[in-house]
């Protein structure tokens, strides 16, 4: 297309093609200042906004932000389009996309039929134009479940991370922080671990210690050792207990290229972990993490805005058919989200694109100590997007990492979201906590009044070891 115009008064806008449109739209956030593509002005953002609600979703089959031939990512997002799932809503413009979206008729089931259909930058372009409160109404109708030792996702349950980082992967410091986050229910999304040292004796090493404790306690989830995916697969090799294997993406195929994957390569992964077939009621074996940002500070955004490029990972993610993704809001630094409210907001971004495109989303709620944001900043932006059903959170000792030396959610949050809605851990997890009495019954009580005595003999014997 030419160009995108919009006359407003005397003064005319023209936009030269759909990814300045896309990035004009965006609402302000400082990575896209730094990459000098956001709008100069509140009113230009509001003129792109306009344009961008006028655009038939067509367009977006027609023109792609980065070129087909340059990409591999833009390659898997047309070749792997749904058309007739995209049928219900061909006819729709961005706008009334929107409006559609937000219809009480519009349900889960409908949801799930419709997501096929849609491309990453049709949802991340919808996106642009809707309040949080939209955001969050529209996430919280997408149902998304998914397995592998438990059930994630299921309506009702709000699942964590158990995350027991240590600086020196010390063995019994590792153990102490599960330890800690299974007596308070945390890690039925899984217990993982971002190694000290990353390579594969010690990843090896750190997945026989998880094998070890998740088989001792019976306990229905899984692990994960967040290490390079070509570490994991050398593992697998080896013959170690992969559950899951992680990797993080971009939106681009010269983002992944610095993370050193490729679609192939990943492929490759899932298929090294589904031949250990380790999963008892499922067998989705991937673990993705993102994050805004990672596309510009590759160098490989090709002028497409940080939110844009965050979407379009998901849609290399949803072609590998995840257990979990997650997106690690804030963890790049204000150079990226300046502040508590850019953060707030492309955490409800994150959450409703993942969401909308079929994934089943997490959110690493957290900041960096040189951001202008606080723990109340990350308190807000956890009770919206629990309540817009967000599938997972980070359970962290006190919620600071101490090994990556960041802000995140605690144990203690994850409780506050279960007590304040009313949900659970997810179902064969929760049934394991109350089997081992470390949650009650009864009610919305979660906590057991008391250590339960399987685990007080265990850390009284053996140095405290599990």
């Amino acid at each position: 297309m030419a160009g995108y115009c919009y006359t407003l008064g005397q003064l005319n806008y023209r936009f030269k093609d759909l990814a300045e449109v896309m990035a004009k739209a965006s609402p302000l956030r400082s990575g896209d200042q730094l990459a000098g593509v956001a709008a100069a002005t509140a009113e230009e953002r509001v003129v792109a906004q306009m344009v961008l609600a006028d655009l038939p979703l067509k367009t977006f089959l027609n023109e792609t932000v980065i070129p087909y031939e340059q990409d591999e990512v833009t390659r898997l997002i047309i070749d792997t389009h749904d058309a007739e799932a995209f049928a219900p809503v061909a006819h729709l413009t961005v706008g009334e996309l929107r409006n559609w979206l937000l219809l009480e008729s519009t349900d889960a089931r409908i949801l799930q039929d419709v997501c096929l259909g849609l491309t990453p930058e049709m949802v991340a372009a919808v996106s642009k134009i809707m309040r949080n409160q939209d955001l969050i109404l529209v996430a919280r109708k997408c149902e998304v479940i998914t397995a592998f030792r438990n059930t994630i996702g299921v309506p009702g349950h709000f699942s964590t991370r158990l995350q027991p980082n240590h600086p020196t992967d010390d063995l019994n410091g590792i153990a102490a922080s599960i330890f800690d986050g299974l007596m308070y229910g945390s890690g039925d999304a899984v217990i993982g671990i971002n190694p000290a040292t990353d390579d594969v004796a010690q990843t090896i090493k750190l997945l026989n210690m998880l094998d070890e404790l998740i088989s001792r306690y019976e306990i229905p989830t899984q692990s994960c050792v967040l290490t390079h995916v070509t570490n994991t697969i050398e593992a697998v090799e080896r013959g170690a207990p992969v559950d899951l294997v992680f990797q993080s993406i971009g939106g681009t195929e010269i983002t992944n290229k610095s993370f050193g994957v490729s679609l192939a390569l990943l492929q490759e992964a899932r298929e090294a972990a589904l031949s250990l077939k380790r999963g008892s009621v499922g067998d989705n074996v991937m673990y993705f993490e993102t994050g805004q940002g990672s596309a510009l500070s590759a160098n490989g955004h090709h002028g497409v805005d940080q939110q844009t490029c965050e979407t379009r990972a998901y849609g290399l993610a949803r072609a590998l058919d995840p257990l979990l993704i997650n997106t690690v809001v804030g963890f790049i630094g204000p150079e990226y989200l300046f502040d508590g409210k850019q953060i707030i907001r492309a955490g409800l971004e994150d959450h409703f694109c993942g969401k909308l495109l079929g994934l089943p989303m997490g959110c690493d709620i957290c900041y960096t100590n040189h951001a202008q944001a606080d723990q109340n900043d990350m308190d807000t932006l956890l009770t919206l997007l629990a309540s817009a059903r967000c599938q997972f959170i980070m359970g962290i000792p006190g919620s600071d990492d101490i090994m990556l030396n960041y802000q995140t959610t605690s144990f203690h949050d994850a409780l506050y979201i279960r007590q304040l809605f009313g949900a659970r851990p997810a179902p064969e997890f929760d049934t394991w906590l109350k089997q081992q009495k470390i949650f009650t019954e009864s009610g919305n009580q979660l906590l057991a009044d008391k250590l339960p005595g399987r685990f007080a003999a265990a850390l009284s014997g053996a140095g405290g070891k599990l």
